[in-house]
């Protein structure tokens, strides 16, 4: 039926004098869980089905949604959005211009061992209590939380072009998190990630790798060990961030700023603008030479929650080098924005969140290549440092130029070795400033694509998962200070 309600939609669109049109029939079911101090917190089931409609008529743009999935209402929908895009041709500037694409007849699906939706809740809860039990049991700690978050979409996309392509998305994600009060301060601890822990195109074996409950007595016991540890210190450093804090380093001050709509100034909900204006493409000496970043939501990359088989304007996933050896070298594209810099073709960035929403320009899995270090040789060759984990906290000004994050743990380095725990250890810099120094980064061995589930861009606000992968790595003389200092 999928098929038959997108192409009732064209039919209608065409009739109605559209020059182009694309329609997305998605199907969406969602299933969270959590727990808080040995009680269920959130036990929500959920499913979502409509198509979106997407045309150019009088040169102009319309969109319309509706969940109304019969003939007469997929018809309607159609028709209104020819109509708000002839309303829309009334104040445009110019015709709409997009890059060609090849019209694709396919079906793509992320492979996946375990359905967590055919996995019974109770079962999932007892993993999740199991491990708040391990977390609670741990003198100092003031509250266990876990979480789980299952996400299944079924999309079929359809173009005027002739393309029509299924894809079938399967995610999972978990994680825990132990927090300590002590007097007027605040510590905690999280597995395997903050933000909700680990999250990939996977099924439930993803949840069953993490192991939740044979790592919640030490995450529980760092929080609580916090309390005593010494005050991060202050200064211009050097610093190791982990594999995940420097994934959301990543997020912020190379994810945001490359999209191409931020940019040129046709966004700037939630995160702003861009300090990467065009004529720095090419020419910005964005890191040092070891940084190597793409933009790439192949399979081969990896299971990240940026990953596709064709975006939302049926371009297939491929992979886009955003920064070669330190020079900036690419942004995030669409059809439409793709002409504005003279590309010959869109970067393929095109999602959305809900057939009820357009489809704006979003991350892929934005990484950076591994190095060649060992980790404990990166230790080894470090004199004096301080190693930061798992971010807590994030701050950066609305042209993603001027940051500061702290982390929930830091460990100083000193003579080669790791020594003792340190508390709320924080950094700040110019991203530009921050990139070059960086003289070292792991190898494949430490590196890991994390999903970020949450990243928020877009009026209506649409929430999109990105992945981003990273080996630790190390930054010299960065600006160092004790976040949350007595």
């Amino acid at each position: 039926m999928m098929r038959d309600f997108a192409n009732w939609a064209l039919e209608t669109a065409k009739i109605r004098g559209a020059t182009y049109a694309d329609a997305r029939v998605m199907d969406i079911r969602l299933r969270d869980l959590s727990t808080k101090n040995g009680q269920v917190g959130t036990l929500a089931e959920s499913e979502s089905y409509g198509i979106g409609i997407r045309v150019i008529a009088n040169g102009s743009w319309g969109f319309a949604s509706t969940d109304r999935l019969t003939r007469e209402g997929i018809s309607a929908c159609a028709a209104e959005a020819v109509a708000i895009a002839n309303a829309s041709a009334l104040a445009k500037l110019h015709d709409v211009e997009m890059v060609p694409v090849d019209a694709y007849q396919d079906t793509w699906q992320n492979p996946y061992v375990k359905d967590p939706f055919r996995i019974p809740i109770e079962r999932q809860l007892d993993l999740l209590l199991a491990a708040d039990r391990e977390m609670s049991r741990v003198k100092g700690v003031t509250v266990a939380e876990t979480s789980m978050a299952f996400r299944r979409i079924e999309q079929f996309f359809a173009s005027s072009i002739g393309s029509a392509i299924h894809q079938i998305k399967m995610e999972s994600g978990a994680g825990i998190v132990a927090t300590a009060f002590a007097g007027n301060e605040i510590q905690k601890r999280s597995y395997p990630n903050s933000f909700g822990g680990q999250h990939q195109l996977a099924g439930y074996e993803l949840v069953e790798s993490l192991d939740l409950a044979s790592h919640a007595q030490r995450v529980a016991e760092e929080a609580v060990a916090l309390h005593s540890a010494a005050q991060s210190p202050e200064g211009v450093k050097t610093i190791i961030l982990d594999s995940s804090q420097l994934g959301l380093q990543i997020h912020e001050s190379i994810g945001h700023p490359i999209e191409l709509d931020r940019v040129l100034g046709m966004e700037a909900n939630f995160a702003g603008m861009s300090f990467l204006t065009t004529e720095k493409l090419g020419k910005l000496r964005y890191g040092s030479d070891i940084v190597n970043v793409v933009a790439d939501a192949r399979l081969e990359h990896g299971p990240g929650l940026g990953t596709f088989g064709y975006d939302d304007e049926g371009v297939p996933a491929q992979c886009t080098p955003i920064i070669a050896n330190g020079l900036f070298t690419g942004y995030l594209s669409n059809r439409e924005t793709a002409v504005s810099i003279g590309l010959k073709q869109s970067g393929g960035t095109m999602r959305t969140e809900s057939w009820n929403r357009l489809p704006i320009i979003r991350m892929t899995n934005i990484s950076i290549l591994p190095g060649a270090w060992r980790f404990e040789d990166l230790i080894a060759d470090t004199d004096d440092a301080i190693l930061m984990e798992t971010n807590r906290s994030w701050s950066i000004d609305d042209r993603r130029y001027h940051f500061q994050f702290s982390t929930e743990i830091g460990w100083e380095i000193k003579g080669g070795k790791k020594t003792r725990m340190l508390k709320n250890p924080s950094y700040s810099g110019i991203t530009t400033e921050f990139w070059n120094s960086c003289d070292a980064i792991c190898s494949r061995k430490h590196w890991t694509l994390w999903g970020t589930p949450n990243c928020g861009k877009g009026q209506p606000m649409q929430t999109m998962g990105t992945g981003h992968g990273a080996s630790p790595a190390r930054f010299r003389n960065v600006k160092v200070g004790a976040a949350f200092a007595k």
